[in-house]
């Protein structure tokens, strides 16, 4: 062995944890907790907007009453009554019987990012290729890392993903002689740019997908947060074979419960648990209990209507700064539901290189490689807005605009540092063909 390591073990890892990096959103997390720090960067639903007297007194009720069930083990599947609950939520969408929805097939997960790892460990192999829009959700890029896939990019525009470059993809990795898997797609309210996939192209990326033999996973944890109306329905809705419906209670009830699920075809289901009971042998009792008694007996859909009405006042708020703010030369997209807005910089300007700055102006954003495998897009960042109050979010993307407006300063007197390599097309632009990293 040659060199030196701060790692002992460095040698004794398997091979798929050598291309295991950090998240950019969970490296950010200790600077942008920070009070001082007007934090842009995460995805925090405001739990504050719960009525969070009766959920405690709900939560306590199910340890003092009910805890020689909900502090129990259980099964691998998730109980019956959450996964009935979870078939009439998915109803709002048009995901109920008469499309196939049956408690039977779902499977709860601890949280989404469980539902999006079982997936991966079903299906990828090392060196199989999931189709990703591009940008996509940083979590779904460890999964897919975690598993020695490789993302192939489609670009998206302002209708969303382009069923034509999706197209032609397939068609080039088929040439090429890769092995596709899946479409991996967040079409409503997409983390990280807030585009939703138009009407007509949800239908033209099903059938493309079943074209090739393609699986689609849909992942939709913020559907039903919309602010203009009802949102398209689920591809899950239009199609039962060949697609699994992931989402969470994680933005429309509470994060730290962590329960999630999937919606899979009856074929897979017991597979899916198979897997999840050798992760974690069985979803917790109690969290299951809570999200079950939360939906059964508070009024939930009510509750949904005051985090749009919340999250409009935000994201308007945002758009309005933005505008108000922003040097000449930045775009963003106008998301209709959702977290977050994806911002592009003006020429020249770096959000990863820029990002110390901003740290040190008390601001915090996510750049833009996080959301892309081969860390690329270092001209564009993502923003939220859920979590900071209205004269936050302005203060916030004030502070921002100064730091923006220093970088682009320092640029006239020095001249460029570095090349453009990093920059992509993105939602809402003119965008280059896919790229496979």
């Amino acid at each position: 062995m040659t060199g030196t390591t701060l790692d002992d073990y460095t040698d004794r890892y398997a091979r798929r944890v050598r291309g295991m990096t950090a998240s950019e959103i969970r490296a950010l997390f200790a600077v942008a907790s920070r009070p001082e720090v007007v934090s842009l960067a995460g995805g925090a639903p405001y739990i504050a907007a719960l009525p969070l007297d009766a959920v405690g007194e709900m939560l306590g009720r199910l340890g003092s009453e009910h805890g020689v069930t909900t502090l129990q083990y259980g099964i691998g599947q998730g109980t019956l009554e959450l996964r009935e609950r979870i078939c009439e939520v998915m109803a709002l969408s048009g995901i109920d019987a008469a499309c196939g929805a049956s408690p039977e097939d779902v499977v709860v997960t601890v949280g989404g990012q469980q539902a999006l790892d079982l997936v991966a460990r079903l299906f990828l192999d090392p060196g199989d290729v999931v189709l990703a829009e591009g940008p996509t959700y940083v979590g779904a890029l460890g999964v897919f890392q975690a598993a020695q896939a490789q993302v192939a990019h489609i670009p998206m525009d302002a209708d969303g993903l382009i069923p034509e470059a999706l197209e032609a993809t397939i068609a080039d990795l088929a040439r090429a002689g890769r092995r596709v898997k899946f479409l991996y797609t967040i079409p409503t309210y997409q983390n990280p740019t807030g585009v939703t996939l138009s009407e007509e192209r949800r239908e033209r990326v099903l059938d493309i997908c079943e074209r090739a033999g393609l699986l689609v996973v849909e992942d939709d944890p913020y559907g039903q947060l919309g602010f203009e109306g009802e949102a398209p329905a689920p591809l899950r809705a239009r199609r039962r074979d060949g697609v699994f419906y992931l989402s969470t209670f994680s933005k429309t009830f509470a994060p730290g419960l962590r329960v999630g699920w999937i919606l899979a075809p009856h074929a897979v289901r017991d597979k899916l648990v198979i897997a999840s009971e050798a992760q974690i042998l069985c979803p917790s009792g109690y969290a299951q209990a809570a999200v079950a008694t939360y939906l059964g007996t508070m009024p939930w859909r009510q509750q949904l209507k005051v985090y749009r009405e919340v999250y409009r006042e935000r994201r308007d708020a945002m758009l309005d700064a933005l505008a108000d703010l922003m040097p000449e030369g930045t775009t963003w997209t106008t998301p209709a539901g959702g977290l977050f807005v994806w911002a592009t910089l003006p020429d020249g300007l770096d959000s990863k290189a820029m990002m110390p700055r901003a740290v040190a102006a008390r601001v915090a954003y996510v750049p833009g490689t996080g959301f892309y495998a081969d860390g690329t897009g270092t001209d564009t960042m993502r923003l939220n807005f859920s979590f900071p109050p209205p004269e936050r979010i302005r203060e916030g993307v004030r502070r921002l605009a100064g730091v923006m407006e220093q970088e682009i300063a320092t640029r006239r007197v020095f001249g460029a540092v570095g090349g453009s390599a990093g920059r992509r097309g993105q939602a809402g632009s003119d965008v280059p063909g896919p790229d496979l990293a």
